[in-house]
Formats: C-alpha cells, sequence, structure tokens
C-alpha cells in the first residue's frame, strides 16, 4: 500500500511487502549492522521475523520533520504493545552532522550516513519518488509475498498490484458497521460485476481491517464478508489504522491502482452513490456532480409529497440540499434534495411521492 499526502495531509508514502527476500539490501559488503541514535552496532539478523518500517527522510525538508515527529509518536505507542516492529532510517541529508543531529531525534536504528550505495539501492529497489517515504515490510515464515488471506488460504500482495483497494476499518461488535456492511458487500458486486460485464482489466478488492476483540469474533465477521482481511492480531493493523487516523469506525479509506490515497470518505461515498462511487475518485464524484445538476433541471421547483403535509422546495447543495438523511428511506444524500425548513424535513427527489394540493389540504 500506498499513500501519498501522508499522515493530516503530509507528503508522505507508505507500501507494504515481505521483508523476508529485502533483508539483505540493508547490508552491504563487509557491514551486517546498522548504527543506533547513539552510535552503537545493531545487528540487521536481529530485526528478522519483525514488522519493519524502511524510513526515507531528511532534516532540511520540514515536511519530513513534521512526520518524523508523529512518526515517532506511532513508533513509541506500537513499541509499548509489540516488541516485534522496528524502522530503519534511510537518509537523504546533505551531511554527517545533519544526519546525525537529524537520527537522534529518533528512537530507531539507521543505514550509516556514508554508506551512499546501500542508500541508492534502497531508493531504487521501492521507487522512492519523494520524502518522506514509509515503507512497511511484513515478515512472513516462507519468504513468500503473502501476508493477507480469504480464509482458506494466504493472498499474495502481488496479486493486489493495480487494483483498487479499500481498506475496510469495522469489527462484528460495532452497530454501525453491521448495518453498513450488508450494503457494502451489495455494492462490492455490483462493482466487480459491472467490471467484468465491461471486460476492462481494472478490478477492486476490499481488505477487512479488523478491531474484533479475539479470533472468535474476527472469525465470525470474516465469514460474512467476499472480501480478503489482514489476519487477526497482525501488527499492520494497529500501523495502519494510526496511520490514516482512524477515528471511528466503519471507515472506508480508498487507494488507487497506483497505490496512492484517492479519499478517506469512501464509505461516505457509497452511501451517497453507491456503485456509482467507482473509483472514487474525485473526478468521478465532480462527474456524479455535474450529472445530478443537469438532472435537477427538469424538477419542478416544489412538490407535495405524501410523507408531509407543506410543500416541499427543491434545493441544491449550495442553498441547503446536503449533506442531509433522507426523512423517506432514512439514507444519506447530498446534492439536490426537497425541502421544508419549517419542519427541517428532507427527501431525495426519487423518494418523492408526488400527491396534488387538494389532498394535501384535506389531511
Amino acid at each position: 500500500m500506498r499513500q501519498e499526502d501522508g499522515v493530516k495531509g503530509l507528503d508522505s508514502e507508505a507500501e507494504m511487502v515481505s521483508n523476508s527476500k529485502y533483508m539483505s539490501l540493508l547490508a552491504s559488503e563487509g557491514r551486517e549492522f546498522l548504527f543506533s541514535p547513539t552510535g552503537s552496532q545493531v545487528r540487521i539478523s536481529d530485526l528478522q521475523g519483525k514488522v519493519l518500517g524502511i524510513y526515507f527522510s531528511a532534516n532540511w525538508y520540514p515536511p519530513c520533520q513534521s512526520f518524523t515527529q508523529l512518526l515517532v509518536d506511532v513508533y513509541e505507542q506500537i513499541k509499548r504493545t509489540c516488541s516485534n516492529f522496528e524502522i530503519v532510517f534511510v537518509s537523504s541529508d546533505e551531511d554527517l552532522d545533519a544526519f546525525n543531529k537529524y537520527h537522534a531525534c529518533m528512537p530507531w536504528p539507521a543505514i550509516p550516513f556514508p554508506d551512499l550505495e546501500t542508500k541508492k539501492a534502497l531508493n531504487r529497489r521501492f521507487e522512492v519518488e519523494g520524502i518522506p517515504c514509509l515503507i512497511i515490510l511484513q515478515p512472513n515464515s516462507n519468504g513468500d509475498d503473502t501476508v493477507l488471506h480469504d480464509g482458506a488460504e494466504l493472498v499474495p500482495i502481488a496479486s493486489l498490484m493495480g487494483k483498487t483497494i479499500g481498506l475496510y476499518f469495522s469489527a462484528q461488535w460495532c452497530l454501525p458497521g453491521v448495518k453498513f456492511t450488508p450494503k457494502l458487500i451489495s455494492i462490492y458486486h455490483k462493482i466487480k460485476e459491472t467490471l467484468k460485464q465491461d471486460g476492462t482489466i481494472e478490478d477492486f478488492e476490499i481488505i477487512l481491517v479488523s478491531s474484533d476483540h479475539d479470533q472468535v469474533e474476527f472469525d465470525s465477521y470474516f465469514s460474512t464478508v467476499p472480501w480478503l482481511a489482514l489476519p487477526f492480531g497482525d501488527p499492520a493493523i494497529k500501523y495502519v489504522t494510526k496511520y490514516f487516523d482512524v477515528r471511528g469506525i466503519p471507515s472506508l479509506v480508498i487507494l488507487g491502482p497506483d497505490g496512492k490515497t484517492v479519499t478517506e470518505q469512501g464509505r461516505n461515498l457509497i452511501n451517497l452513490y453507491r456503485q456509482n462511487a467507482y473509483p472514487f475518485t474525485k473526478a468521478r464524484v465532480e462527474l456524479i456532480e455535474k450529472q445530478m445538476d443537469e438532472e435537477a433541471k427538469s424538477f419542478p421547483a416544489s412538490e407535495f409529497h405524501s410523507g408531509h403535509r407543506h410543500e416541499l422546495t427543491l434545493v441544491s447543495q449550495g442553498s441547503g440540499g446536503g449533506p442531509f438523511i433522507c426523512c423517506d428511506c432514512d439514507e444519506q444524500g447530498a446534492g439536490w434534495a426537497y425541502q421544508c425548513i419549517e419542519c427541517g424535513y428532507e427527501v431525495h427527489p426519487k423518494c418523492v411521492r408526488v400527491v396534488n394540493r387538494g389532498s394535501m389540504i384535506e389531511r
């Protein structure tokens, strides 16, 4: 996974792959160690089997300094509950003094500053295009890039490359999640079917990031959904939850085929536009809104609706039409609505059941 625009708007990236094939990239001829902030040696072999973050950064770039402060907080929180996690700093600092000063602010080890070849190799391997950039390497026992599963088998992370991905943060105990999940399942199948019918090379996948309390809860919940999941208890769950600043569930974060974050408002877009929201991009939302505006030109300026005693006035989002919860279908709405300002009553245009004024007066 990659995220551009980072945590709280910073320009950062994150990627998850397996670490077992890449440990050798941290070493160089005659060097099998890293340096701690105090200058002591840290054996690279001690990192084997851990969730590993490769952190590309530099002290001269203000967004790096801001992101580093946040990353230190996340790191310390994770380390308090999980020792199976480490970060390695790959510096782009201008000189050794700048490197030492910047590294002293970090609690994790670093590639030695003079080792330019190793730093260049890491930048090439992970196609680092900008800093700060954080690559997450997942451990596994067999050396394959398999960190997700669908209940029956491990699924190679490489199989997700080039797909639009939804990270679905939810849990069985979460009542809003229980309500939203069936809708998401329906939309998921409709999007997959549309892509299949169109014969496009595009694809869509969802990954459950569970907040269930135990394995039994997780297994029960996971058995009801058709998509992949991070295994219960995986350290990456805490990382991605913190990284995307998920403060409530259910939440749906959308990553594009290039791995960059498209939106953290996937749940709202599903509620508003259902399967039409795909691929969830800003351009797609703007197109939907433009189509809604064109459609609204044919709507009457006011209507009498069988579900309300007052005349309803057509309003746009700019004049009070959204976002809202439709008083007829209880679904979220935005854009255009029929509204009674006096009663605070709003409905989707499609939900209006038109009656004549005379029948309303009789009521």
